[in-house]
């Protein structure tokens, strides 16, 4: 091994040159501003944790050879409580790969909890803002989400679309926040009305958790006492068509068969569970609180024309015949049941901050389960409504994954998705866009894990309500 040279005497030495001209380079980046994502081409991995003014924490992380594409996560709804870290992907697996592939990623906490779209769409941007500050103005950024974050994410596409190129929804609720709280409300109607008639259990209004908690408790038995008899299952099937709770909502349930009508009672008596357990009573609560009032009404609503636009029609009909019990009867019971009134204050509110005007400026792809049961894929049904009356169609692809469950999604779908949002992006069409080159490029982007787009047209939503549709505000 060559012996190194000794320094001359009064010379600066090789380590100390070498130092001052990093400083002295590393000076005139900063000087220059925000350093490209070019000039970060060969640099070693970035991990960056930090903290907003809001008081929402980001994350942030950059592969060493970064594309040149960030990739905003928005994630799902938290209920109220301490936990709440930031996220910057929707699942380990799906961001190692893109980690891998060379995407940036970087995504808020939000500063609060709950209903938070508030705090949720400036955190976001922020959080942008964060992300160009420390590595530079990336070549292309697209926001994406799920569930809740699907919201989030579609409100920043309608409202902020020249800090995007496009938008990627996933089980988002992209009905939006008026239309949800209304969908959630009828199956609870229907399920205290024929169930519990004088049980008082408070629907809406709910000014604590700890009411929010005891209303859930009482009903929650009431239909599991229901669940015995086969009057009971033949209503519980129609307070899920009410919300469109599909007879598959879990991957862990059985799959039944088209005409097998107890078992997919039986899976949309767990799907009726679960959203007594959270949306219909303590997410609602928090969400009320946050609008001053109730924001979902079922004045003028005629359930019998809303169950027979119900993929679930057939089905109940099925159960109520069974059952000896007379649909028409409790149809009847229904429409002429005391109805539930919003406040307008409350509505207005939530329509402003969390309901859609259908304008998009750039590019959309949304995908949704077809098993969905918390929110259920005709919302996306919904969306597509406000989007035409806007003029905005073009811009928005929609498809859909045969499975169970609430974004039981694989990361090889979900980087199809991404992969095909960014065709759109660079050729301005919707290309290959269809299931069979959507699950090619899932099969390509990792042949380890499921592809399962297909061909779907979901069925309308049952109660929708936009900003793109002046007459849906008559409806209140």
């Amino acid at each position: 091994m060559p012996t190194a040279r000794p320094a001359r005497k009064g010379a600066t030495p090789v380590k100390t040159r070498t130092r001052t001209r990093t400083l002295v380079a590393l000076a005139a980046l900063l000087l220059c501003g925000p350093v490209s994502p070019a000039a970060r081409a060969a640099d070693s991995p970035a991990h960056i944790e930090g903290t907003l003014p809001s008081g929402a924490t980001y994350l942030m992380d950059v592969p060493a050879r970064w594309n040149g594409t960030v990739l905003l996560y928005s994630h799902g709804y938290r209920p109220a409580g301490p936990a709440n870290p930031a996220q910057n992907a929707p699942d380990d697996a799906t961001k190692s790969l893109l980690l891998e592939a060379g995407y940036a990623l970087a995504g808020s906490s939000y500063a609060t909890t709950g209903w938070a779209v508030t705090d949720a769409v400036p955190d976001q941007l922020s959080t942008l803002d964060a992300f160009t500050g420390r590595f530079g103005q990336a070549r292309e950024t697209i926001a994406w989400g799920t569930s809740y974050g699907g919201l989030v994410t579609t409100a920043i596409a309608e409202r902020h679309p020249e800090r995007i190129h496009g938008s990627l929804s996933m089980c988002g609720l992209v009905q939006g926040g008026v239309a949800n709280w209304n969908s959630t409300l009828d199956p609870v109607f229907a399920l205290r009305t024929l169930l519990a008639p004088d049980s008082g259990i408070p629907l809406t209004g709910l000014e604590s958790q700890s009411e929010a908690a005891s209303a859930a408790k009482t009903l929650s038995t009431t239909i599991t006492d229901a669940q015995s008899t086969g009057a009971g299952r033949a209503r519980i099937a129609l307070a899920a068509a009410l919300h469109n709770i599909p007879g598959w909502n879990n991957p862990a349930q059985t799959r039944p068969g088209p005409t097998d009508w107890d078992t997919q009672e039986a899976n949309q008596y767990q799907g009726i569970l679960g959203l007594i357990l959270y949306p219909a009573f303590s997410w609602r609560q928090e969400a009320e609180s946050r609008v001053g009032g109730n924001m979902s009404w079922n004045t003028g609503v005629d359930y019998t024309a809303m169950l027979h636009r119900s993929p679930l029609y057939k089905e109940v009909t099925e159960l109520y015949s069974k059952a000896g019990l007379s649909l028409r009867n409790d149809l009847t019971t229904l429409n002429t049941a005391p109805r539930i009134k919003a406040d307008r204050g409350a509505v207005e509110k939530m329509a402003r901050t969390s309901s859609f005007t259908g304008r998009l400026a750039k590019p959309q792809l949304d995908i949704h389960t077809t098993g969905d049961g918390l929110i259920p894929v005709q919302a996306e049904s919904a969306l597509r409504r406000a989007v035409t009356a806007a003029g905005s169609a073009p811009l928005l692809q929609q498809a859909y994954v045969e499975n169970a469950g609430h974004c039981t999604f694989s990361p090889a779908e979900q980087i199809a998705a991404l992969h095909t949002l960014e065709d759109r992006i660079a050729t301005g069409r919707w290309k290959a866009a269809g299931p069979d080159a959507l699950n090619a490029r899932a099969s390509e982007a990792d042949p380890t894990t499921p592809a399962r787009f297909v061909g779907y047209r979901p069925a309308s939503y049952p109660r929708p309500y936009d900003l793109a549709h002046p007459a849906d505000r008559d409806r209140r």
